[in-house]
């Protein structure tokens, strides 16, 4: 998979060199290309922002330097073409969706504004000639847009075959499409089975895979039901056996519009 990322701080991204993204770097699995954006300015300055039209605070990244970078970065004679991925708190919300959809993209290009973000025409021009998604990580806003691509990166590039050790570590994860779609991942235990007389839940101790899979199951439905009861409502009603629906009113988590838990 091939990742381009223009930013006017290319160092930020030290930490793609770390960890499992930087071994699937090493391997080849993951073709990683970071790029100054300073180096398509021509003055002396490095100039990439200007004053706004219309007035108002802040600076805006100018065109010039950015459609030069993606020129350079994708050409427009080329053949294959990448998908531009841009952060901005305007944009799509990040989901486990959308990079398990990244991942199966042979090519993205991230590009990290800054200051009151880039100038429009940028965005337009490019949507001309290759697919281009504005993503947003939350309710808020960051000085610009390099931690939202490591963060993307490190959650697509994960998803990419091969990256990680067990590909069945993807299938359990929070909001993971299938059985764990919607849902947070409920809590996790390792040896010694018991600490500071805090002992590892017996059922994980059991070796009944199939009570283990029910509880942990269980535990994901309740704990949704706590922290993130707006995912509970996008489940599929119908994929809930009794089972599902009698742990969700004890919840107390409202099913077909009534309170469960009454």
């Amino acid at each position: 998979m091939k990742l381009d990322i223009v930013s006017i701080f290319p160092e930020y991204f030290a930490p793609l060199e770390v960890s499992l993204l930087g071994k699937a770097r090493r391997t080849g699995l993951l073709d990683v290309r970071v790029h100054d954006l300073r180096r398509w300015t021509h003055d002396r300055h490095n100039t990439v922002d200007d004053t706004p039209y219309g007035g108002g605070p802040g600076m805006v990244m100018k065109p010039e330097p950015w459609g030069e970078a993606l020129d350079a970065i994708a050409p427009p004679s080329g053949g294959a073409v990448p998908r531009l991925v841009v952060p901005t708190p305007s944009g799509r919300p990040f989901t486990q969706v959308m990079a398990a959809e990244f991942a199966a993209e042979p090519w993205l290009l991230f590009a990290c504004g800054r200051y009151e973000g880039i100038d429009r025409r940028v965005y337009d021009e490019a949507a001309a000639r290759m697919p281009v998604t504005e993503v947003s990580l939350g309710d808020f806003v960051l000085a610009g847009g390099e931690v939202a691509v490591l963060v993307m990166i490190e959650a697509v590039s994960r998803l990419v075959p091969g990256v990680l050790g067990n590909t069945d570590s993807v299938t359990d994860d929070s909001f993971a499409p299938g059985a764990m779609e919607s849902l947070l991942e409920g809590p996790v235990f390792t040896k010694p089975p018991l600490w500071r007389d805090r002992p590892v839940p017996e059922i994980l101790l059991s070796g009944n895979h199939g009570a283990i899979a029910r509880w942990r199951r269980d535990q994901a439905l309740r704990r949704t039901a706590r922290y993130r009861p707006d995912l509970l409502a996008r489940l599929d009603r119908a994929a809930l056996d009794k089972h599902d629906l009698a742990t969700l009113a004890d919840a107390g988590f409202p099913v077909d519009g009534e309170d469960m838990a009454d």
